[in-house]
């Protein structure tokens, strides 16, 4: 069974050439066309060692998910502000690579990321067994979806966050796609002082 939550310290050999490489990458503001606050990279990085290093810690051969940003890059500053709160990822498992510096993952400020359970419904995720969408009161699960998810991203009073993991540098944080989530605030002025992670939205090889 796979693990719901993980966390991985110190995951990269090399954690600064990798924060050197996604800096070095192109933010243009004008390829921005997603929900999230901040600027996403317009190409990805090289994942094969992570995906590799990723299959063996799950026990099960993953690759990048097709038609997701798994690989590329986020800069989020403190004045940014994305169109959608918590949701979940399209993919088999996620992954987030924390890689702003030491020193700024440990201002006040920082913001990791945050899990939630629905006050409604009670849920902590999307439910994937029949049974319990149903005695949700839904007929299938992208009514569930739309009804919890879509529906209350932005209010954040329909929501009680459970748990948020901090950011550290090089930590690789590891979770089911379907738990309810979102990025802490972002942080920072400049790209190098800003939030920066890499994501990662795996499914099976």
């Amino acid at each position: 069974m796979l693990p719901s939550i993980s966390i991985i310290d110190d995951f990269l050999v090399d954690p600064w050439a990798a924060r050197q490489q996604a800096l070095a990458l192109n933010y243009d503001p004008a390829m921005q066309h997603g929900n999230f606050p901040g600027r996403n990279s317009t190409e990805a990085l090289s994942t094969s060692s992570i995906d590799q290093t990723v299959s063996r810690y799950l026990g099960t051969n993953v690759k990048g998910a097709v038609g997701t940003n798994h690989g590329y890059c986020r800069i989020t500053g403190k004045a940014d502000k994305g169109k959608s709160g918590v949701h979940i990822d399209p993919a088999f498992f996620s992954g987030i690579l924390f890689l702003s510096k030491p020193e700024d993952c440990i201002a006040p400020s920082a913001g990791g990321t945050d899990f939630f359970r629905h006050k409604r419904t009670g849920f902590e995720s999307i439910p994937r067994d029949a049974p319990s969408i149903q005695n949700a009161g839904y007929s299938d699960v992208n009514r569930l979806i739309e009804d919890v998810v879509n529906k209350d991203t932005n209010s954040p009073a329909k929501w009680e966050r459970t748990m948020r993991v901090p950011i550290r540098f090089n930590r690789l944080l590891l979770f089911s796609p379907w738990q309810f989530h979102t990025a802490a605030g972002g942080f920072g002025k400049t790209d190098d002082d800003s939030r920066l992670v890499m994501l990662l939205f795996f499914d099976r090889a």
